[in-house]
């Protein structure tokens, strides 16, 4: 599956070691999602996050990938082809520019994204956000994102599913 399907912006993938200080810098600026989501990024983590899979999932399932603004790194996506089910894409990292949140971006993007997945026969999308965090529960929920009913403890919190049909 090819995700090149934002109309403004210059989809990059994969992003790559060479793109780590734009992702950090990026990363950095969102102070609320790592007071909720420690510990704060690093070179290293990213890296980590650039490859990692689920058990039983292929790198040609993974798609991290970088949305540009000319030469500047807007959002980071990192996609997960059938997870946990093969009929679902699993969000495992989303992000936009702290500088651009609360002007529609990210829910341009998801919106784009969501039809792009639906025209892939996708049929549900899942994702998980740290319990307590209003931000992030808020936007998923802003774009059609309901939680499960779930809890899984990650360290002194709980990641909180969350899916939206298509």
């Amino acid at each position: 599956m090819r995700l090149d399907f934002s109309q403004e912006y210059a989809v990059r993938r994969p992003l790559t070691a060479a793109d780590v200080d734009e992702i950090l810098a990026l990363c950095t600026g969102n102070e609320q999602f790592y007071h909720y989501h420690p510990p704060l990024a690093t070179r290293e983590s990213i890296l980590e996050d650039m490859t990692a899979l689920p058990s039983g999932k292929c790198a040609e399932e993974k798609h991290y990938l970088g949305f540009f603004d000319g030469e500047t790194l807007a959002a980071v996506l990192d996609l997960i082809e059938r997870y946990p089910q093969d009929d679902t894409a699993y969000v495992g990292f989303f992000m936009t520019k702290k500088e651009r949140q609360g002007r529609g971006l990210g829910t341009a993007l998801i919106g784009e994204l969501l039809d792009e997945l639906r025209q892939n026969k996708f049929r549900k999308v899942r994702l998980a956000v740290d319990r307590g965090n209003p931000q992030s529960r808020a936007f998923w929920g802003k774009n059609g994102f309901a939680l499960t009913g779930e809890e899984f403890p990650h360290n002194d919190s709980a990641y909180l599913p969350m899916e939206r049909a298509l």
